[in-house]
């Protein structure tokens, strides 16, 4: 009997995690590549995160939604990716920066990025530097509200506003310098 309720609750686990992967798997990508700016990379946090799911799940206390929960482990995972000292030993040198820039084939990040309202400024939200990419992405492309927000990255509520303020000055800016150069 000890058995067969062990079964049924690992057999809900994996219905769980079925269906927050078809919910997030795309989202928690994405999130990964705003961070790591590669979606090898993104692919690989993307699975890491779903293992941390599924190894966890029974500790989910449901004190926030499972996106929230699920966002705040790929925050983790990406940070230890970006801390990591395989990441720091490997610096694209300007020569691949421009290859892959000027490269006329659609790559996935393209297809990715092209599926966000604005091509012009995806990119630049994506240039930004990561406290502010970070808060700009959660608010308006994942529509967090900013107590998720704070939930997900342990910043206080004033941090996160200044953050989205300075972030969209940034943004305004490269934006009219962007239009000049036209």
């Amino acid at each position: 009997m000890l058995l067969s309720n062990r079964e049924s609750h690992l057999d809900r686990n994996e219905d769980n995690l079925k269906e927050l992967i078809d919910l997030y798997a795309e989202s928690i990508k994405m999130l990964a590549y705003t961070y790591v700016r590669n979606w090898s990379a993104a692919e690989d946090i993307t699975q890491d995160v779903f293992i941390k799911c599924y190894e966890k799940m029974n500790e989910f206390r449901g004190e926030s939604s499972h996106k929230t929960w699920l966002y705040k482990i790929t925050r983790n995972k990406c940070k230890d990716y970006l801390k990591s000292k395989w990441y720091r030993a490997f610096i694209p040198t300007d020569f691949t920066k421009e290859k892959l820039v000027t490269s006329n084939e659609f790559s996935v990040e393209d297809r990715v990025i092209t599926k966000l309202d604005d091509l012009e400024l995806s990119l630049k939200v994506l240039a930004l530097p990561t406290k502010y990419r970070e808060i700009i992405i959660l608010f308006y492309y994942e529509e967090l509200k900013i107590k998720e927000i704070e939930n997900l990255t342990n910043l206080n509520i004033s941090t996160i506003k200044t953050r989205l303020r300075r972030g969209k000055q940034i943004l305004q800016k490269k934006l009219e310098r962007s239009e000049g150069n036209e």
